[in-house]
Protein backbone atom coordinates (compact mmCIF):
# COMPACT_ATOMS: atom_id res chain seq x y z
CA UNK A 1 0.00 0.00 0.00
CA UNK A 2 2.80 2.39 0.86
CA UNK A 3 4.63 1.58 -2.37
CA UNK A 4 1.44 2.17 -4.37
CA UNK A 5 0.95 5.53 -2.64
CA UNK A 6 4.53 6.61 -3.33
CA UNK A 7 4.36 5.65 -7.01
CA UNK A 8 1.00 7.37 -7.42
CA UNK A 9 2.48 10.55 -5.91
CA UNK A 10 5.44 10.30 -8.27
CA UNK A 11 3.09 9.96 -11.25
CA UNK A 12 1.01 12.91 -10.08
CA UNK A 13 4.09 15.06 -9.67
CA UNK A 14 5.46 14.17 -13.11
CA UNK A 15 2.11 14.77 -14.77
CA UNK A 16 1.47 18.13 -13.07
CA UNK A 17 4.92 19.48 -13.94
CA UNK A 18 5.38 17.76 -17.28
CA UNK A 19 6.98 20.67 -19.14
CA UNK A 20 9.41 21.45 -16.33
CA UNK A 21 10.24 17.75 -16.02
CA UNK A 22 11.03 17.63 -19.75
CA UNK A 23 13.21 20.72 -19.32
CA UNK A 24 15.09 18.98 -16.48
CA UNK A 25 15.57 15.85 -18.60
CA UNK A 26 16.95 17.88 -21.51
CA UNK A 27 19.27 19.90 -19.26
CA UNK A 28 20.60 16.76 -17.65
CA UNK A 29 20.94 15.03 -21.04
CA UNK A 30 22.88 17.85 -22.68
CA UNK A 31 25.03 18.47 -19.62
CA UNK A 32 25.90 14.79 -19.18
CA UNK A 33 26.47 14.36 -22.92
CA UNK A 34 28.98 17.23 -22.98
CA UNK A 35 30.63 15.90 -19.83
CA UNK A 36 30.85 12.49 -21.52
CA UNK A 37 32.28 13.99 -24.71
CA UNK A 38 34.95 15.73 -22.64
CA UNK A 39 35.84 12.43 -20.98
CA UNK A 40 35.89 10.62 -24.34
CA UNK A 41 38.17 13.29 -25.81
CA UNK A 42 40.46 12.87 -22.81
CA UNK A 43 40.57 9.10 -23.34
CA UNK A 44 41.21 9.56 -27.07
CA UNK A 45 44.05 12.02 -26.42
CA UNK A 46 45.69 9.65 -23.94
CA UNK A 47 45.35 6.68 -26.31
CA UNK A 48 46.69 8.63 -29.27
CA UNK A 49 49.55 10.03 -27.21
CA UNK A 50 50.60 6.54 -26.09
CA UNK A 51 50.31 5.23 -29.65
CA UNK A 52 52.20 8.02 -31.43
CA UNK A 53 54.96 8.59 -28.86
CA UNK A 54 56.93 5.60 -30.14
CA UNK A 55 56.24 6.46 -33.79
CA UNK A 56 57.17 10.13 -33.96
CA UNK A 57 59.94 10.71 -36.48
CA UNK A 58 61.98 13.57 -37.91
CA UNK A 59 61.74 13.61 -41.70
CA UNK A 60 64.95 14.77 -43.41
CA UNK A 61 64.18 15.55 -47.06
CA UNK A 62 67.07 15.47 -49.52
CA UNK A 63 67.83 17.83 -52.37
CA UNK A 64 66.90 16.96 -55.94
CA UNK A 65 67.01 18.97 -59.13
CA UNK A 66 63.49 20.35 -58.54
CA UNK A 67 63.95 21.39 -54.90
CA UNK A 68 62.86 25.02 -54.32
CA UNK A 69 64.60 25.36 -50.95
CA UNK A 70 67.54 27.79 -50.58
CA UNK A 71 69.93 25.09 -49.42
CA UNK A 72 69.45 23.25 -52.73
CA UNK A 73 69.85 26.17 -55.15
CA UNK A 74 72.34 25.45 -57.89
CA UNK A 75 72.39 21.77 -56.98
CA UNK A 76 71.49 18.93 -59.34
CA UNK A 77 70.57 16.80 -56.35
CA UNK A 78 72.39 14.99 -53.59
CA UNK A 79 75.12 12.62 -54.69
CA UNK A 80 75.53 9.04 -53.51
CA UNK A 81 78.62 9.74 -51.40
CA UNK A 82 77.01 12.86 -49.86
CA UNK A 83 73.95 10.85 -48.91
CA UNK A 84 76.11 8.18 -47.27
CA UNK A 85 78.05 10.83 -45.32
CA UNK A 86 74.79 12.49 -44.21
CA UNK A 87 73.36 9.17 -43.06
CA UNK A 88 76.50 8.39 -41.07
CA UNK A 89 76.39 11.84 -39.48
CA UNK A 90 72.74 11.41 -38.44
CA UNK A 91 73.34 7.93 -37.02
CA UNK A 92 76.23 9.26 -34.95
CA UNK A 93 73.96 11.70 -33.05
CA UNK A 94 73.36 10.46 -29.46
CA UNK A 95 69.64 11.31 -29.61
CA UNK A 96 69.01 9.09 -32.66
CA UNK A 97 67.69 5.57 -32.26
CA UNK A 98 67.46 4.54 -35.93
CA UNK A 99 67.61 5.96 -39.46
CA UNK A 100 65.59 4.64 -42.41
CA UNK A 101 66.13 5.72 -46.01
CA UNK A 102 63.05 6.30 -48.18
CA UNK A 103 63.58 6.44 -51.93
CA UNK A 104 61.44 8.38 -54.38
CA UNK A 105 59.57 5.22 -55.38
CA UNK A 106 58.91 4.27 -51.75
CA UNK A 107 57.79 7.82 -50.96
CA UNK A 108 55.41 7.79 -53.94
CA UNK A 109 53.94 4.41 -52.98
CA UNK A 110 53.45 5.44 -49.33
CA UNK A 111 51.80 8.70 -50.42
CA UNK A 112 49.60 6.81 -52.90
CA UNK A 113 48.47 4.38 -50.20
CA UNK A 114 47.38 7.29 -47.97
CA UNK A 115 45.64 9.28 -50.72
CA UNK A 116 42.04 8.64 -51.71
CA UNK A 117 41.88 11.34 -54.37
CA UNK A 118 42.41 9.82 -57.86
CA UNK A 119 42.97 13.27 -59.40
CA UNK A 120 45.93 13.89 -57.08
CA UNK A 121 47.32 10.44 -57.85
CA UNK A 122 47.22 11.21 -61.57
CA UNK A 123 48.79 14.65 -61.10
CA UNK A 124 51.77 13.52 -59.00
CA UNK A 125 54.69 11.55 -60.46
CA UNK A 126 57.39 9.57 -58.70
CA UNK A 127 59.97 12.28 -59.45
CA UNK A 128 57.83 14.89 -57.70
CA UNK A 129 58.48 13.34 -54.27
CA UNK A 130 61.99 13.69 -52.79
CA UNK A 131 64.15 11.09 -51.13
CA UNK A 132 64.35 11.32 -47.37
CA UNK A 133 65.65 9.88 -44.13
CA UNK A 134 63.15 8.91 -41.46
CA UNK A 135 64.89 9.52 -38.15
CA UNK A 136 63.46 7.90 -35.04
CA UNK A 137 64.56 9.51 -31.76
CA UNK A 138 65.17 7.88 -28.42
CA UNK A 139 63.24 10.75 -26.81
CA UNK A 140 60.82 12.71 -29.07
CA UNK A 141 61.31 15.80 -26.89
CA UNK A 142 64.97 16.09 -28.00
CA UNK A 143 64.07 16.91 -31.60
CA UNK A 144 65.34 20.52 -31.34
CA UNK A 145 68.97 19.49 -30.99
CA UNK A 146 68.68 16.99 -33.84
CA UNK A 147 67.00 19.45 -36.20
CA UNK A 148 69.53 22.19 -35.43
CA UNK A 149 72.36 19.78 -36.29
CA UNK A 150 70.82 18.42 -39.51
CA UNK A 151 69.27 21.60 -40.90
CA UNK A 152 71.65 23.34 -43.25
CA UNK A 153 73.77 20.23 -43.84
CA UNK A 154 74.87 19.65 -47.41
CA UNK A 155 72.20 17.86 -49.44
CA UNK A 156 69.35 18.57 -46.99
CA UNK A 157 66.42 20.53 -48.43
CA UNK A 158 64.06 20.57 -45.46
CA UNK A 159 63.54 19.00 -42.03
CA UNK A 160 60.05 18.30 -40.69
CA UNK A 161 59.33 17.32 -37.11
CA UNK A 162 56.20 15.17 -36.91
CA UNK A 163 55.83 15.84 -33.20
CA UNK A 164 55.30 19.56 -33.84
CA UNK A 165 52.49 18.70 -36.25
CA UNK A 166 50.91 16.29 -33.77
CA UNK A 167 51.20 18.85 -30.97
CA UNK A 168 48.92 21.17 -32.94
CA UNK A 169 46.31 18.43 -33.31
CA UNK A 170 46.55 17.48 -29.64
CA UNK A 171 46.35 21.16 -28.68
CA UNK A 172 43.12 21.56 -30.63
CA UNK A 173 41.62 18.46 -29.03
CA UNK A 174 42.73 19.72 -25.62
CA UNK A 175 40.85 22.97 -26.23
CA UNK A 176 37.77 21.03 -27.33
CA UNK A 177 37.95 18.90 -24.18
CA UNK A 178 38.07 21.88 -21.83
CA UNK A 179 35.37 23.71 -23.80
CA UNK A 180 33.08 20.68 -23.51
CA UNK A 181 33.84 20.40 -19.78
CA UNK A 182 33.13 24.10 -19.20
CA UNK A 183 29.80 24.02 -21.03
CA UNK A 184 28.90 20.79 -19.23
CA UNK A 185 29.54 22.38 -15.82
CA UNK A 186 27.37 25.37 -16.74
CA UNK A 187 24.56 23.12 -17.94
CA UNK A 188 24.81 20.88 -14.87
CA UNK A 189 24.49 23.96 -12.68
CA UNK A 190 21.48 25.09 -14.72
CA UNK A 191 19.96 21.62 -14.44
CA UNK A 192 20.44 21.68 -10.66
CA UNK A 193 18.58 24.98 -10.39
CA UNK A 194 15.86 23.68 -12.71
CA UNK A 195 15.44 20.54 -10.62
CA UNK A 196 15.21 22.61 -7.45
CA UNK A 197 12.51 24.81 -8.96
CA UNK A 198 10.58 21.80 -10.22
CA UNK A 199 10.67 20.09 -6.83
CA UNK A 200 9.69 23.30 -5.05
CA UNK A 201 6.73 23.81 -7.40
CA UNK A 202 5.66 20.19 -6.99
CA UNK A 203 5.88 20.50 -3.20
CA UNK A 204 3.81 23.69 -3.27
CA UNK A 205 1.11 22.06 -5.42
CA UNK A 206 0.89 19.17 -2.97
CA UNK A 207 1.22 21.16 0.23
CA UNK A 208 -2.22 20.00 1.42
CA UNK A 209 -1.32 16.32 1.04
CA UNK A 210 2.04 16.76 2.74
CA UNK A 211 0.37 18.69 5.58
CA UNK A 212 -2.05 15.81 6.19
CA UNK A 213 0.83 13.36 6.10
CA UNK A 214 2.66 15.37 8.76
CA UNK A 215 -0.46 15.41 10.96
CA UNK A 216 -0.79 11.60 10.83
CA UNK A 217 2.84 11.16 11.84
CA UNK A 218 4.54 10.37 8.51
CA UNK A 219 8.31 10.64 8.69
CA UNK A 220 10.27 13.26 6.79
CA UNK A 221 11.88 10.58 4.60
CA UNK A 222 8.49 9.12 3.67
CA UNK A 223 7.19 12.55 2.64
CA UNK A 224 10.35 13.39 0.71
CA UNK A 225 10.61 10.05 -1.08
CA UNK A 226 8.14 10.76 -3.95
CA UNK A 227 9.90 14.05 -4.76
CA UNK A 228 13.32 12.40 -4.70
CA UNK A 229 12.08 9.60 -6.96
CA UNK A 230 10.83 12.18 -9.44
CA UNK A 231 14.38 13.51 -9.56
CA UNK A 232 15.75 9.98 -9.99
CA UNK A 233 13.42 9.33 -12.93
CA UNK A 234 14.34 12.64 -14.56
CA UNK A 235 18.03 11.87 -14.04
CA UNK A 236 17.72 8.38 -15.51
CA UNK A 237 15.82 9.60 -18.56
CA UNK A 238 18.35 12.37 -19.07
CA UNK A 239 21.14 9.80 -18.72
CA UNK A 240 19.53 7.58 -21.37
CA UNK A 241 19.30 10.51 -23.81
CA UNK A 242 22.93 11.42 -23.02
CA UNK A 243 23.96 7.79 -23.64
CA UNK A 244 22.35 7.89 -27.08
CA UNK A 245 24.16 11.14 -27.87
CA UNK A 246 27.49 9.66 -26.74
CA UNK A 247 27.00 6.55 -28.89
CA UNK A 248 26.23 8.76 -31.90
CA UNK A 249 29.35 10.84 -31.12
CA UNK A 250 31.48 7.72 -30.98
CA UNK A 251 30.25 6.41 -34.33
CA UNK A 252 30.12 9.63 -36.34
CA UNK A 253 32.77 11.80 -34.65
CA UNK A 254 35.49 9.82 -32.88
CA UNK A 255 35.63 6.93 -35.37
CA UNK A 256 35.83 9.40 -38.26
CA UNK A 257 38.60 11.44 -36.62
CA UNK A 258 40.46 8.24 -35.81
CA UNK A 259 40.71 7.38 -39.52
CA UNK A 260 42.83 10.49 -40.10
CA UNK A 261 44.94 11.04 -37.00
CA UNK A 262 45.06 7.72 -35.16
CA UNK A 263 45.57 4.05 -35.85
CA UNK A 264 45.84 0.63 -34.32
CA UNK A 265 45.05 0.32 -30.64
CA UNK A 266 44.55 4.06 -30.24
CA UNK A 267 40.95 3.74 -31.42
CA UNK A 268 38.37 4.64 -28.80
CA UNK A 269 36.91 1.36 -27.54
CA UNK A 270 33.29 0.59 -26.75
CA UNK A 271 34.39 -0.41 -23.25
CA UNK A 272 35.57 3.17 -22.68
CA UNK A 273 32.29 4.53 -24.06
CA UNK A 274 30.30 2.19 -21.80
CA UNK A 275 32.26 3.25 -18.71
CA UNK A 276 31.77 6.94 -19.57
CA UNK A 277 28.02 6.38 -20.09
CA UNK A 278 27.76 4.61 -16.74
CA UNK A 279 29.67 7.39 -15.01
CA UNK A 280 27.57 10.18 -16.54
CA UNK A 281 24.31 8.38 -15.69
CA UNK A 282 25.39 8.01 -12.06
CA UNK A 283 26.39 11.68 -11.93
CA UNK A 284 23.10 12.77 -13.51
CA UNK A 285 20.99 10.74 -11.07
CA UNK A 286 23.10 11.86 -8.12
CA UNK A 287 22.69 15.53 -9.05
CA UNK A 288 18.92 15.11 -9.33
CA UNK A 289 18.67 13.29 -5.99
CA UNK A 290 20.79 15.82 -4.12
CA UNK A 291 18.98 18.77 -5.69
CA UNK A 292 15.60 17.29 -4.78
CA UNK A 293 16.65 16.40 -1.25
CA UNK A 294 18.18 19.74 -0.29
CA UNK A 295 15.46 21.77 -1.99
CA UNK A 296 12.83 19.91 0.03
CA UNK A 297 14.69 20.48 3.27
CA UNK A 298 14.64 24.19 2.63
CA UNK A 299 11.21 24.75 1.13
CA UNK A 300 8.99 21.90 2.27
CA UNK A 301 9.77 22.43 5.98
CA UNK A 302 9.05 18.87 6.97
Amino acid sequence: MRANFIFSEVWIGLRRNLTMTIAVILNVAIGMALLGVGLLINSQINAMGDFWTDKVEVSVFLCDKNSPFPNCKGSAGIKENERAELEAMIKALPQVESVTFESEAQAYQNWKDRTNDPVMVEAIDVADLPESFRVKLKDPDTYDAVIDTIKGAKGVSNVVNQKALLDKVFGLMEMLRWAAMLVAIILVFAATLQIGNTVRLSAYNRRRETGIMRLVGASNLYIQLPFVMEGVIAGLLGGVVAAILLIVSKVFLFDTVQLYIAAGNSQLSWETVASVISFTMVIGVLICVLASFFTLRRYLRV
